[in-house]
């Protein structure tokens, strides 16, 4: 098992809070993190049948086989189960003794709302992390990267990354939108999500996905909102505070895992994304992604968004820290070019007040620090990230 950069906080806060909910996407690592850090608590998975009947049918009854610390997996499974938990925990008040996992955010999130709220705290774990690689002694190419993704199971089992892609494809994310809504055609369904993958680091055009999938723009709508709530794709907002000049309020679409979004583009190979015409926006979703994750590695909640206005003038990234921002451009490039600054200067002369900081995340080897802008590798977000305090 690779370290995971969140265990020390999901060890403080389950001596804090009664009750920690870890949501993420399916094959993430919850599950093993968390029976890394709770090894004496029992364990149920509520996908199974018997185990969910139970919970269902006799809620007390089943919380009441567990009276010491439990993780229950899958929780979403039986989203009724929370309420029953909510007596409990007043009564006992004991720090960490349930641990829920769910694999769906919006139903997880919508259950510990409800029944949970000042009781539970939420933590969120998206697959490996450059920077979890890097500890573990493992570092590859971007064009690597960029192809094989970063799900746990691919690099503790040497897995294929094109096999085990179309195997998460079909027996997850095929099996956890049906059930969230029932779609009758799933080849449909597989093109508009091949086409949300062409459309990577571009902004969200509802109509135009609809139209080239052949569905309505409220079905567009409707299945991207499902594809978020299985943590397959997010939507990056756009910044339009302190700023002086009419701004793009569309949002930006990126994969929680570039090797899945890879995938879905045809990539079977290293090569195949060297040429590959959406590399750089592979690349930007790559780094956009990183940064998210040292976010949540470290129990935070997301304060990503990018800048863009009428006239095209953009920056990839801001990190908004407090009253400053900090603005990011991912270049895929290994060469450092005049033109990769231009976001970054438009954005300086746009803002009532100038950044403290800049960056470049570029494609190439080196670091480097110029007057204005630091400049990163890929697989050194983690150290930007934290160079701006984030």
């Amino acid at each position: 098992m690779i370290t995971r950069i969140l265990q020390p906080t999901l060890k403080k806060l389950a001596g804090q809070y009664p009750v920690v909910t870890v949501t993420g996407p399916r094959q993430s690592g919850k599950t093993t993190l968390c029976r890394a850090v709770f090894p004496d608590y029992a364990y149920v998975n509520l996908e199974t049948p018997g185990v969910r009947e139970f919970a269902r049918t006799d809620p007390r009854g089943f919380l009441a086989s567990y009276p010491g610390g439990v993780i229950l997996d899958e929780v979403q499974r039986v989203p009724e189960l929370t309420s029953y938990l909510q007596p409990l925990v007043d009564e006992s008040r004991e720090p960490g003794r349930y641990i829920l996992i769910g694999s769906q955010q919006f139903e997880v999130m919508n259950t510990i709302t409800q029944s949970l709220a000042g009781r539970t705290t939420l933590l969120k774990l998206l697959p490996l992390s450059m920077e979890e690689l890097a500890l573990a002694g493992i570092e590859s190419g971007i064009d690597n990267a960029l192809f094989t993704g970063f799900y746990p199971r691919i690099y503790d089992a040497g897995l294929d990354p094109t096999r085990t892609m179309g195997d998460y494809m079909e027996t997850y994310v095929e099996r956890d939108i049906r059930r969230l809504m029932a779609i009758k055609d799933l080849a449909l369904f597989e093109k508009f999500v091949r086409l949300c993958a062409g459309r990577v680091g571009q902004l969200l055009n509802l109509q135009s996905l609809g139209n080239d999938t052949g569905i309505s723009h409220t079905t567009a709508r409707n299945w991207l909102t499902l594809l978020e709530a299985s943590y397959v794709v997010f939507l990056l907002q756009p910044w339009h505070v302190n700023i002086s000049k009419r701004q793009v309020k569309t949002p930006k679409l990126y994969f929680y895992d570039v090797g899945l979004a890879s995938y879905l583009l045809g990539a079977e190979s290293e090569l195949h994304i060297n040429r590959h015409p959406l590399k750089g926006n592979l690349f930007e979703n790559m780094v956009v992604v990183e940064a998210l994750k040292y976010r949540y590695n470290r129990g935070k909640r997301s304060n990503l968004y990018f800048w863009r206005d009428v006239r095209g003038n953009e920056v990839d990234l801001l990190l908004a820290g407090g009253p400053e921002v900090f603005p990011v451009e991912i270049k895929a490039g290994a060469t450092i070019s005049g033109d990769y600054f231009k976001g970054l200067k438009t954005f300086a002369a746009a803002s009532l007040t100038p950044p403290a900081a800049s960056a470049l995340v570029y494609g190439g080897e080196e670091n480097q620090r110029r007057s204005e802008v630091s400049i990163w590798r890929a697989a050194e977000v983690a150290a930007m990230m934290q160079s701006f305090g984030q």
